[in-house]
């Protein structure tokens, strides 16, 4: 069994949560109060900036050029692509760009970055692989999903980020990390695998905790 047939395995019940979760159900049936999704896109581009902080170490740690060039390539689109259509699609939602730019992480959000910058800095490339995985695999997952239960008609904005999610160009990115990621996982040690694992399942409790977050409007007190 590889790495990827067997990590998946090992989190089905948590994957499958994160589908039927009450965010993600919200999104697909369009009936997500507006404001959990503004809160949730504001902590997204927050968590966009450390998250390319990692993309970056994950190009420096890479072992072969080409896992290298493609990491410096995500950068590079994350970077100066996706934020910048982040941005565009928050002021469809007259989140103007001052309010995107003060916008502070919210406990859960901090936590899954710290975690990935951890495992970043500390960790092998395998583990970073690993740990970037839920992320942007998820993101793909969510979507194709939701899109082949039909698209919510009376909410364009959520369509949008649906169609986003499936389009051929991210539906390329997150299916080459995943192959990636079972590359490596194949030519890992036994503990490399285990750490590999480990790092896995604990971002995919933190994606789980991401949209926890979003729904529940989650901020810091006092």
């Amino acid at each position: 069994m590889g790495f990827i047939a067997d990590i998946e395995a090992r989190t089905q019940s948590e994957r499958a949560a994160i589908l039927a979760h009450q965010f993600v159900t919200g999104v697909g049936d369009g009936t997500l109060p507006v404001e959990k999704f503004k809160h949730y896109v504001t902590q997204d581009y927050v968590y966009l900036i450390d998250y390319s902080r990692a993309l970056a170490l994950a190009s420096a740690k890479a072992p072969m050029l080409d896992d290298m060039s493609w990491f410096a390539g995500l950068l590079d689109e994350t970077l100066n692509v996706e934020m910048a259509l982040h941005r565009d699609y928050c002021r469809e939602f007259d989140i103007s760009a001052e309010e995107l730019e003060a916008t502070v992480g919210a406990p859960s959000n901090v936590a899954y970055t710290n975690f990935l910058l951890e495992t970043a800095y500390q960790g092998s490339f395998g583990e970073l692989l690993a740990s970037l995985l839920p992320c942007q695999w998820g993101y793909w997952e969510i979507a194709d999903h939701l899109r082949r239960q039909g698209l919510p008609q009376n909410a364009p904005l959520y369509t949008k980020w649906i169609e986003m999610y499936t389009s051929d160009e991210f539906s390329a990115l997150a299916h080459h990390i995943r192959e990636m990621a079972d590359r490596i996982g194949d030519e890992s040690s036994p503990a490399e695998l285990a750490a590999m694992c480990q790092a896995y399942q604990t971002s995919v409790r933190l994606e789980h905790r991401f949209w926890d977050m979003a729904f529940s409007l989650e901020g810091w007190k006092g």
